[in-house]
């Protein structure tokens, strides 16, 4: 078994996995669950601000293994929030199944979220040693801090460039597949799995309140298997009950304010643009690449 001295020693092999977690007191993981809720549905980057905010407070690095077992907690406010949704989709498929109409609009768009989920699925098990070791490079703030500029400027152009016609009951494998490829770019910390997928839907023509929808919905396969994958091997590490504890803290307080991201963010694109997301990004990114060169903060 773990225990918090350990959690330290084991950061000595670049390959094993964090538990820096275990170094945080509950009031802490309180505060980081609320800010992976916030932030894991919103298109700013959960990663980034798990490994921002507690170098900003001189906090310990949670490590990666906490922020992808975190995502369990947005995958039962999708669940929650979108239960109809999700419900009329797994009915409608399997009755389409059932009389082999192969152009079923639920079945499609089932099929399509399969086939989005594949791209992350492998370059998730490509950059599995960097991604899950301690101290991985692609948790460092620098590339965060471009992460961030760059997927500003992106979404940016997006809002600019994109038509916003198309709802829900026009998407197509191809979109699918093509968010999907987007997706598996926010394995990058500072990138945004939310951010990512909002910017590829947009680019395809989508209107804001489809793209963000269809990001959540697409999000589910990812969000459950690197949730579910990281607790299995927190359970192979051999974590205490006391590790087991604080992950609890921090789920519960994620669940809540990611149920509360949701709402909020699908009420504001309804009326509103995502600049206000492009600033976010943009100032934060610029913050953090000023902050590393002048050697505010470390790289």
């Amino acid at each position: 078994m773990a225990n918090p001295a350990d959690a330290a020693l084991l950061c000595s092999d670049p390959h094993a996995l964090d538990l820096g977690f275990m170094q945080l007191d509950w009031l802490q993981v309180t505060v980081l669950g609320i800010v992976q809720g916030l932030t894991e549905l919103l298109p700013i980057s959960s990663t980034a601000h798990l490994r921002v905010v507690p170098g900003l407070l001189g906090w310990r690095d949670p490590g990666s293994a906490f922020s992808a077992a975190m995502q369990l907690a947005s995958f039962a406010a999708v669940i929650v929030y979108f239960r109809r949704d999700i419900g009329d989709l797994l009915q409608g498929s399997g009755r389409a199944i059932a009389r082999r109409d192969w152009k079923s609009e639920p079945l499609r768009l089932v099929a399509g979220i399969l086939l989005g989920t594949l791209p992350l699925l492998l370059a998730g098990a490509l950059l599995k040693p960097v991604l899950n070791g301690c101290n991985s490079p692609l948790r460092g703030l620098m590339v965060i801090g471009v992460a961030s500029i760059v997927m500003a400027c992106l979404l940016a152009l997006a809002e600019k460039l994109a038509r916003h016609s198309r709802g829900f009951s026009e998407l197509s494998l191809r979109d699918c597949l093509i968010v999907g490829l987007a997706q598996a770019f926010a394995l990058i910390p500072g990138v945004s799995r939310s951010g990512a997928t909002l910017t590829a839907g947009l680019f395809s023509g989508m209107q804001r309140e489809t793209a963000a929808r269809f990001s959540f919905l697409l999000g589910l396969p990812a969000i459950t298997l690197a949730g579910a994958y990281e607790i299995v091997l927190l359970w192979r590490a051999g974590l205490p009950a006391a590790g087991w504890e604080i992950l609890a803290i921090g789920l519960v307080s994620a669940s809540v304010t990611a149920f509360l991201a949701i709402y909020a963010l699908l009420h504001y694109l309804e009326k509103r643009s995502t600049f206000v997301f492009v600033w976010y990004r943009l100032a934060m990114g610029v913050g953090l690449v000023t902050a590393v060169l002048s050697g505010v903060l470390p790289g």
